[in-house]
């Protein structure tokens, strides 16, 4: 777990790092307010301990700009403060603060308190999963996909980069469940699903959009690029047969692609009826085939 300390007294800031070091924490530092709001830009922190009173952004304000910028990923804050006022702690809590510590900072209670956000952490990112993968696949589900859509659009409109996505689904997965049961038709969603996420690129997502269907969301790509990579995905699915119970299963898939490319200020709902129209057509054209719009 990764640790962030914001306190300008060196004598502090090195006791602090010294314990949440032997406790097995990987520490990040950093002297003023400025400077910790730089690095809560790395998304690997976890939990931070805010000095109350710092230099360039004081630890109670630091605390309600980071609760206003709305992250993915929840960051526990615990404030230090010499305060102990109880209208301090009200105004604490007030601005997003999770816990606090009174200085001087007694070594049993600190560690408790650390041991106390880590589990809280740890329920936290527990409930994020639950909320945003699909159970079947472990990929990310409809909502999460939509939500990292919207993002994308808005970011290819901001930086004028398209954003391309891509939806398929199995073919004739009604007569796979029909024949061999639904077992096995788990069986190979599950099956095409790893195969697709071990060859995405680190920055593409990929998720379940409902039944057999997937989304694939690839920033940064043009059209003539979604259509060699849909093409690679294509092959890749159905080059090689998927073992089930009922014994090896010869398997296509459908593919319809659509970019940001053709139309620039396309919405994220325009964008997924683009890519299920070509999907559509894709099916219509006989299946296991790329169609892009």
């Amino acid at each position: 777990m990764k640790v962030l300390i914001a306190e300008d007294d060196s004598v502090s800031s090195k006791i602090l790092e010294r314990y949440m070091t032997k406790w097995g924490y990987e520490v990040v530092i950093t002297k003023n307010g400025e400077e910790a709001w730089q690095a809560f830009q790395d998304k690997k922190i976890n939990l931070a301990i805010l000095d109350w009173m710092m230099p360039e952004i004081e630890g109670v304000e630091l605390c309600r700009k980071i609760r206003q910028e709305k992250k993915e990923k929840y960051l526990y804050i615990i404030l230090l403060t010499s305060k102990d006022r109880q209208e301090d702690i009200i105004e604490g809590f007030n601005a997003g603060a999770d816990d606090y510590i009174t200085k001087p900072f007694k070594y049993l209670e600190l560690k408790a308190r650390i041991k106390t956000g880590k589990r809280i952490i740890e329920l936290t990112n527990k409930l994020e999963r639950l909320a945003n993968r699909d159970s079947l696949t472990k990929l990310w589900n409809r909502r999460r996909m939509l939500r990292i859509l919207e993002k994308e659009i808005h970011r290819s409109h901001r930086e004028n980069k398209p954003v391309a996505i891509i939806m398929l689904d199995i073919d004739n997965f009604k007569k796979i469940n029909d024949t061999y049961g639904h077992l096995c038709g788990d069986s190979v969603l599950k099956e095409i699903s790893s195969r697709l996420k071990k060859n995405t690129r680190k920055y593409d997502e990929i998720g379940r959009y409902g039944g057999d269907e997937l989304l694939m969301i690839l920033p940064n790509c043009t059209l003539s690029n979604v259509k060699k990579i849909a093409e690679r995905l294509r092959h890749f699915v159905c080059d090689r047969k998927i073992k089930t119970e009922t014994g090896p299963m010869s398997v296509t898939i459908s593919i319809g692609a659509a970019s940001t490319e053709t139309i620039p200020d396309i919405s994220a709902e325009e964008l997924i009826k683009s890519s299920d129209s070509a999907l559509y057509e894709a099916k219509n054209k006989g299946r296991n085939c790329v169609v892009t719009n």
